[in-house]
């Protein structure tokens, strides 16, 4: 398996609609899913392959000459748990530090909501060293509370 950072737009999307397709319990709303796809190809993109079958990819943002965001990320379900999340992760964190970026942050699904798959993801970005920083209810409405989780790039 090897991270390789892809540049084809119509490769970024093929890539991105086969993984997050086969992750419903995270991206089981059909507009936000293909909102997703389309914006994820307009960004630097990272993906896990494994000869040329995608595993898992990344798609980050920039949102300040400071901060770079995770826009979206994906691993198929029957790769978890075996680090190809915190490969991704890693090479995004070194991605982002060569383009002198000081942050990382991702928002995702704030613990007041009882949803047990985000918490999964929670658990994930605490233990590559995220810290939670705020919950905004407004970014996704009520029913979605998003919360940012921030994390400092050693330089």
């Amino acid at each position: 398996m090897k991270i390789k950072e892809i540049y084809d737009q119509n490769v970024k999307q093929e890539i991105s609609s086969c993984i997050l397709g086969a992750l419903p319990n995270w991206f089981g709303i059909p507009e936000a899913t293909q909102q997703y796809i389309v914006e994820s190809s307009q960004y630097p993109f990272f993906a896990a392959l494994d000869q040329s079958k995608a595993l898992g990819f990344i798609s980050i943002k920039a949102n300040n000459p400071y901060t770079v965001e995770i826009y979206v990320m994906g691993v198929l379900p029957d790769y978890h748990k075996q680090g190809l999340g915190k490969a991704l992760l890693d090479k995004v964190l070194s991605w982002a530090q060569e383009h002198g970026y000081e942050f990382l942050q991702v928002k995702t699904l704030d613990s007041s909501h009882p949803d047990m798959h985000y918490a999964k993801t929670r658990k994930f970005y605490l233990a590559v060293g995220f810290k939670p920083l705020e919950c905004i209810p407004e970014i996704w409405g009520k029913d979605n509370p998003c919360l940012i989780m921030v994390k400092h790039l050693d330089q």
